[in-house]
């Protein structure tokens, strides 16, 4: 290899090295956070609070008997649930699994403001649900 060649290609490093240093500290730039615009902050008072809320209400899965996670038997929780899988012609996968999931999906997203009482119904609802499809 020729001086002039390796003289080029050292050149060429430096300038690309140049380039690349300047492009990185270009978009490094700090910026002072924006304050939230009024649009932000308002929420639309139609909608609920909650977006698992939104969910159990208007799931596109299953159309639930309104009050179906209140109710106090288990066998009638479990007995509605799979009422709505069977008949729902939208749903994925599944009636078990429709209707086990909804089920699953609202004691996990209730947490710790589902009082115990309720939180053991929606469980032995579980095990009902499982016994009358037969997986049991």
């Amino acid at each position: 290899m020729s001086k002039k060649t390796s003289a080029r290609k050292t050149a060429a490093k430096k300038s690309s090295a140049r380039k690349t240093a300047k492009r990185k500290s270009s978009s490094r730039k700090t910026s002072a956070r924006k304050a939230p615009t009024q649009k932000a902050t308002t929420r639309k008072s139609a909608s609920p609070k909650r977006w698992s809320q939104r969910v159990t209400e208007e799931s596109d899965a299953l159309d639930l008997k309104q009050g179906v996670f209140t109710l106090h038997d288990p066998k009638k929780i479990a007995a509605s649930l799979k009422r709505s899988a069977e008949t729902s012609s939208r749903r994925k996968t599944g009636a078990y699994r429709s209707a086990l999931s909804m089920l699953t999906f609202y004691v996990n997203r209730a947490g710790k403001t589902l009082p115990k009482t309720q939180r053991d119904r929606l469980e032995r609802a579980k095990d009902e649900l499982k016994r009358q499809f037969g997986r049991e």
